[in-house]
């Protein structure tokens, strides 16, 4: 694809993924996704924003075929599906510098082994004029690296943000054209990496309302020319409570789970509580975690297999504590044989949440009028703790 003009001699690079399924060897790309580098033309001096992942640098290259020169190539983060081309526009534009953090260029040395004498290291607040278009860096920690940091073009207000606000689609559309769309590539995107360091991006979001954006450039998905739909979307995803909503992720072997599963959930509708069911056996990750975002009570259902829980259901477990929702309250369902220690290994496995846990349920067999009389308890307690935490 060609260079695509944004504003006067700013424009899209880049390649679209329209094949990519997988990020990271572990997280689904149901849309595939783009990798978005930006070229900033000035009167004296071109930079180069980002670079494209590594298979696709044959593209980026073509597209800087008409470009005489580039002084500075940004390096937003680290991460090979931004920075990794970057050897290769250096060795196609000799005289570049690579501007970064500092932290970034200590990464990129390992990560790319660029040399030292390549880098032009910046502070946050730095800029750097290329004569009618200035560069301001901001960092941004922890969004999602320790090294990133995010660019704003003063002129024309635009702030290219890397990771921060992407969405992993593969799309022709340049803006932002269906908002449905976008939004849940986009919370999928922040539960997936950024949810993780909620508190963090908090900080962050406030550190860039000091700016008047006029548009928001990601590194994957379409950009915003209304940088208010995706900023009011964070700002509720981060700062806002948890809903409503019990997201209920379970794994059966034999039926006996979920049978108990089908019965918490018609006993939380009728508490009318918005339920959310997930089969970990045959369930994409990522729609799981886009619920784990506003969910305001987990209950995870497994047998037991062996004296422990479900893998399945250990390693949902282990989703939940690694990006750490901020759900309030949690409890777990489900059956076994002859014993063992289910509920004992998966509290073991959430230190990270900051949870109240609620009576579990489990029952040996096929569950019986016990266990149902438990459940419907179980729906009662969730309803009247999300009423005192202000959520119904």
């Amino acid at each position: 694809m060609k260079p695509r003009k944004i504003k006067d001699n700013v424009y899209w690079m880049g390649a679209i993924d329209w094949d990519r399924r997988l990020f990271d060897s572990l997280i689904p790309l149901p849309d595939g996704t783009s990798y978005n580098a930006y070229l900033v033309e000035g009167k004296e001096r071109t930079a180069l924003v980002d670079s494209v992942n590594p298979p696709m640098a044959d593209e980026l290259l073509s597209q800087l075929e008409g470009v005489p020169k580039i002084d500075y190539v940004i390096s937003h983060h680290a991460e090979q599906d931004h920075s990794g081309s970057i050897p290769h526009v250096l060795r196609k534009f000799p005289e570049a510098k690579v501007v970064s953090t500092p932290q970034g260029k200590d990464m990129l040395k390992d990560l790319l082994g660029i040399a030292e004498e390549r880098f032009h290291p910046v502070k946050d607040g730095e800029t750097i004029p290329l004569g009618g278009k200035t560069l301001k860096f901001i960092t941004t920690p922890w969004v999602h690296w320790p090294e990133t940091m995010v660019t704003y073009l003063e002129e024309d207000k635009i702030l290219f943000s890397c990771d921060f606000f992407g969405s992993h689609i593969a799309t022709s559309d340049l803006y932002v054209t269906d908002e449905g769309r976008v939004y849940e590539a986009a919370k999928r995107y922040y539960a997936e990496i950024m949810m993780p360091f909620r508190n963090v991006i908090e900080k962050n979001l406030k550190k860039i309302d000091g700016y008047e954006i006029a548009m928001i450039a990601p590194s994957h998905g379409p950009l915003y020319p209304l940088p208010s739909f995706i900023l009011e979307a964070y700002r509720d995803w981060v700062m806002g409570p948890p809903r409503n909503k019990v997201v209920l992720p379970y794994v059966s072997m034999h039926n006996s789970t979920k049978k108990m599963v089908d019965y918490l959930v018609s006993s939380l509708v009728e508490q009318e509580i918005m339920v959310e069911q997930f089969n970990l056996a045959v369930t994409d990750i990522g729609k799981l975690a886009i619920n784990l975002v506003d969910a305001g009570t987990i209950v995870l259902g497994t047998p037991t297999v062996l004296g422990n829980p479900h893998p399945l259901a250990g390693y949902a477990a282990f989703l939940a504590n690694a990006i750490r929702p901020k759900a309030k309250f949690i409890s777990i369902i489900g059956s076994y044989g002859w014993g063992g220690k289910t509920v004992e290994v998966l509290a073991g496995l959430i230190p990270n949440l900051k949870v109240e846990v609620l009576e579990p349920v489990l029952g040996k067999g096929l569950p019986k009028e016990k266990e149902f009389g438990a459940l419907d308890k179980l729906a009662e307690t969730i309803k009247a703790k999300h009423k005192e935490a202000g959520l119904v």
